[in-house]
């Protein structure tokens, strides 16, 4: 069956017994995020004990997932198995595989299908198998007024009772970034918790989250969002923020993308690297997203245009640091602006 977020929710709130299999899908990686680990809460309590997770690259051998898989059911112990999809699809053999297992699916074994990566296009008869068998939920980004209905009830869970006006300002403040709104909420949960709030309550409590932090502006750019990536370095301009730490603190970044993008060279494992980097799994996806957009020659070129940014920061380049901030964050947004920095 197809569900949208809150009906799975209320379907692991009930209790009752777990699907076959499951298909989380979608680029609204905080919903799916929190919808996995509430699966897996529920998985632990109703006794499936071990956990194993697959991720799923052009050498991924099915077959070693099936030996893995049929091994698994020979024993009394109930598992989770995560099968992680960065693109969002599992390729010809894969779909083959997966409809093959929707159809006699394990008794003793969960199956959850992870495509971080998702459109209409990447559906198949391999989702609509999933859909027969289990259940399909796709987190696409909300609208405005399903990110008040959001905020709303994210606040009502944790105790916190606000007014539209209140509700209006969050978002505001927010700009839609559902991570933003989810730490403001957290924080709201301790400060304002018993009491209603108003626009003008909320307004005090909640910090300026549009102030454009420098984690906002780069985060943007890897998201794809130019635009919003530009607001938040002109904003910090505005501000009066310097421009080495800010020039630090984006090359920082590139070498991290393109440290993940040698080592899928090398044919080593990328996960690795942004694993020993300490990034937890959303930012995984969106640095995994930004890769497969750049490629190789977008990396070197975001490098070479970092090591320009370094010199024109330290007063040692004729060129304007900001506008060369601005092309960089731009590149990494879309692989078009790549020329930018020839």
């Amino acid at each position: 069956m197809a569900l949208r977020a809150e009906q799975l929710e209320a379907q692991l709130k009930s209790g009752r017994p777990l699907a076959p299999v499951y298909l989380l899908a979608g680029t609204e990686h905080l919903l799916r995020i929190e919808a996995l680990e509430a699966l897996r809460s529920e998985a632990r309590r109703q006794g499936f004990a071990e956990r194993e997770v697959f991720e799923v690259d052009g050498r991924f051998d099915w077959a070693r997932l099936e030996g893995a898989i049929s091994g698994m059911s020979l024993f009394a112990s109930r598992r989770l198995v995560e099968l992680r999809l960065p693109q969002g699809r599992p390729g010809q053999e894969g779909a083959a595989w997966i409809q093959r297992y929707c159809a006699t699916p394990a008794p003793d074994i969960c199956l959850v299908l992870v495509a971080e990566d998702w459109s209409k296009k990447h559906a198949g008869a391999w989702s609509r198998s999933v859909e027969e068998a289990g259940v399909l939920v796709v987190f696409w980004p909300l609208r405005e007024n399903e990110l008040d209905d959001w905020i709303r009830r994210r606040l009502a869970a944790r105790g916190v009772d606000a007014d539209a006006g209140a509700v209006a300002v969050l978002r505001e403040r927010t700009q839609g970034n559902l991570l933003a709104a989810a730490q403001e909420i957290d924080k709201l949960s301790l400060l304002a918790a018993g009491g209603r709030l108003d626009a003008e309550g909320m307004a005090a409590f909640v910090a300026d989250s549009a102030r454009f932090d420098v984690f906002a502006m780069t985060e943007a750019a890897m998201a794809g969002d130019a635009a919003r990536a530009l607001r938040s370095l002109r904003g910090l301009r505005g501000e009066g923020e310097a421009i080495v730490p800010l020039t630090t603190w984006i090359a920082n970044q590139v070498q991290l993308l393109a440290a993940a993008m040698e080592a899928e060279l090398d044919g080593r494992s990328a996960e690795a690297v942004l694993q020993k980097a300490g990034l937890w799994d959303a930012r995984k996806a969106m640095f995994r997203k930004t890769l497969q957009r750049l490629g190789p020659v977008g990396c070197q070129r975001l490098l070479a245009g970092c090591a320009e940014l370094d010199r024109a920061g330290k007063g040692r380049s004729v060129q304007d640091p900001w506008v060369l901030a601005e092309r960089i964050l731009v590149a990494m947004a879309d692989r078009r602006a790549l020329a930018l920095l020839a």
